[in-house]
């Protein structure tokens, strides 16, 4: 554990579920925990026990009247050792009990990605931001010009010239829609503010932005829990990225302004993030988080005494080897604290001679 972490107080201490099993944090509330094929290699799922108005349940198959059942929060990837594991969920946790519902917090494959499957297999509505729904489907058509080609020229510009680093960047052009084969043709839309009636409570909904369009999380002050998403991680810092469909984004700056709106929740909140453990201590680590960047810009803008492009930036701000998936978020985080340090009339944008773009002090 990291002294950073040692400030926090996990909840349910080195409690992990094993994959097709889950854990109790809250009453009706599960917790599982599905494998990632990443150096990030799990992700957090929540499953609730609910009862729903089967009347009209968005998908046009609803019988009438209440239901029990369960509702979804994040679904893994599209692989086959996800969809293992939910099959044994299935059948043994389930209670003979059909999926009700699937909310997705955000676009991310690995929240997004098994989304069609689950609908399909229970003719369960998805429930979804109309950002995180529309850059879904948008992805795992792997449109022109935001399939994952679409990276080379943004990165270059940016200063990525290796040529083996590149050929393997050439590879990912199917990335997404390998994870994401799928999104069902329709969902429901959530938004900000708004109360979702989950096993029994009213859930809260708390919009984010930075890491994605338009993320999503849910807070129930019944049982005093934050399904966190990817927004607070206890371990990580979320990634915030600028990338080639939106050129000239500020994701840090929303970043940290998101934050904010988790200021009046309680000291002891339980939050369920999506990567790492429950934990208590959601102050102290939106703290920590806003400490981190602040030191990261700091070393950005020393670093910018001479002019930088954002893959010079990237082994100031990740001081180890990086795959070629692990490149992308780094020097997409990079260029998140260069655009940043630009919009705030820190740093002065250049275009070079040779096409790449450099920041430097003002």
């Amino acid at each position: 554990m990291n002294p950073l972490e040692s400030q926090l107080d996990y909840a349910f201490g080195e409690t992990l579920p094993e994959p097709g099993t889950v854990h109790q944090v809250a009453p009706g509330l599960y917790w599982l925990r599905m494998g990632l094929p990443f150096a990030l290699n799990h992700i957090n799922l929540w499953l609730v026990r609910d009862r729903l108005d089967n009347s009209d349940n968005g998908n046009g198959s609803g019988s009438g009247g209440m239901q029990d059942g369960w509702t979804v929060i994040d679904c893994g990837i599209s692989n086959d050792a996800t969809r293992a594991s939910w099959e044994n969920l299935f059948s043994t946790v389930l209670d003979g009990l059909p999926i009700l519902r699937v909310i997705v917090t955000h676009c991310h494959p690995d929240h997004v990605g098994l989304s069609d499957w689950l609908c399909s297999r229970w003719k369960a509505p998805l429930w979804m931001t109309a950002g995180e729904y529309a850059f879904a489907r948008m992805m795992s058509a792997a449109l022109p010009g935001v399939d994952g080609t679409a990276m080379l020229p943004h990165f270059q510009r940016h200063g990525l010239t290796d040529p083996a680093m590149l050929e393997q960047l050439q590879g990912r052009k199917s990335y997404y829609p390998t994870l994401v084969p799928a999104v069902p043709a329709a969902y429901r839309r959530i938004q900000d503010g708004q109360a979702i009636g989950i096993g029994g409570h009213d859930w809260r909904v708390i919009t984010g932005f930075g890491h994605a369009p338009e993320h999503v999380s849910l807070y129930c002050a019944d049982l005093n829990v934050l399904i966190s998403g990817d927004m607070v991680l206890p371990r990580i810092s979320t990634n915030v990225s600028v990338f080639a469909i939106e050129p000239e984004a500020n994701p840090v700056q929303q970043y940290l302004d998101s934050l904010e709106k988790y200021a009046g929740l309680p000291h002891d909140t339980l939050v369920l993030p999506s990567h790492g453990k429950p934990f208590r201590g959601l102050h102290t680590r939106i703290a920590q988080l806003n400490d981190h960047h602040r030191e990261r810009l700091a070393e950005v803008v020393d670093a910018c005494a001479s002019p930088q492009s954002a893959a010079d930036i990237v082994p100031v701000m990740f001081r180890r080897e990086l795959d070629a998936h692990q490149l992308t978020f780094a020097l997409g985080e990079a260029l998140a604290h260069l655009h940043k340090l630009w919009f705030d009339g820190v740093l002065r944008r250049e275009n070079g001679k040779d096409g790449i773009i450099r920041f430097r002090k003002s």
